[in-house]
């Protein structure tokens, strides 16, 4: 198993080499993105939200389901946020960063964050508890979900702003490079969806600290690794924002629930 990689600096212009490495191995590695103190205002407008949805029970966001889980402490907490973006301006100022501009273009013409489409900025809670009901996902790509929303296979990436420092005993994201150039068939059926958690020879572990950028290619095989850990120490906060092209689809909140997103468990 390769467990290292070379990791870059992002700008508001990508270099060639950045560009060769993504293109060959369909993920990205960027150190120092936004600073601690950036961290930690995401994570505390974070808590805002999640009190606010709390109180008001809420359990759509634009036809996405929330998926609600229970802290260390038995109190509950929203382990997936959909659409975070559209509900605090903390987070939706983030996606003003120039940078976020020069990442575009690995996505082809026309690419664009999907602020208002497909699950909008997803913020990820991961906690390794006796009550948690996200800890781990088993291997997928993401480019099923275009199948299941009754479209073509258009270019997407996620682009994960992690704020936390994950050491590998803390599981985490595990991709398969090169992965995004296989056939469709393989991208539909080299693994089981989902419910293959086994170690891959060929994955790579991504391990970022807080402040990091990665983007990697939905069409890779990745899954999240559950945490060795448990307790506190297994805590792990991450967004992700889609770069889409293809044909503009946004949501509101007469947006109907996705087929296969019915079955919450799943979902990334």
């Amino acid at each position: 198993m390769v467990s290292s990689y070379k990791t870059f600096t992002l700008t508001e212009q990508l270099t060639d080499e950045q560009i060769a490495f993504f293109n060959e191995h369909g993920f990205i590695h960027f150190k120092k993105f936004i600073n601690p103190e950036t961290v930690s205002s995401i994570i505390d407008a974070s808590k805002q939200v999640e009190q606010k949805w709390i109180n008001n029970d809420l359990q759509k966001v634009n036809g996405v389901p929330i998926k609600y889980g229970k802290d260390l402490d038995g109190s509950p907490i929203v382990q997936r946020f959909a659409f975070i973006n559209q509900h605090h301006q903390t987070l939706s100022g983030l996606l003003l960063d120039p940078r976020f501009s020069a990442l575009l273009p690995l996505a082809g013409d026309g690419a664009r964050l999907g602020t208002e489409e497909k699950d909008g900025m997803v913020f990820n809670h991961y906690i390794n508890g006796p009550e948690s009901k996200f800890a781990k996902m088993g291997w997928h790509t993401d480019g099923l979900r275009d199948i299941f929303y009754g479209g073509k296979l258009n270019p997407m990436l996620n682009v994960g702003i992690h704020l936390s420092t994950l050491k590998p005993e803390n599981g985490g994201l595990k991709i398969i490079p090169g992965t995004h150039k296989q056939s469709v068939y393989q991208m539909l059926f080299r693994k089981k969806y989902f419910l293959d958690h086994k170690a891959d020879p060929e994955e790579i572990s991504i391990n970022p600290e807080a402040g990091d950028l990665t983007i990697h290619d939905g069409r890779l095989w990745h899954r999240v690794a559950e945490s060795s850990i448990r307790g506190e120490e297994s805590r792990r906060r991450v967004i992700y924002v889609p770069i889409i092209a293809g044909k503009y689809a946004p949501k509101d909140e007469n947006s109907p629930t996705v087929f296969y997103q019915r079955f919450a468990g799943i979902v990334k």
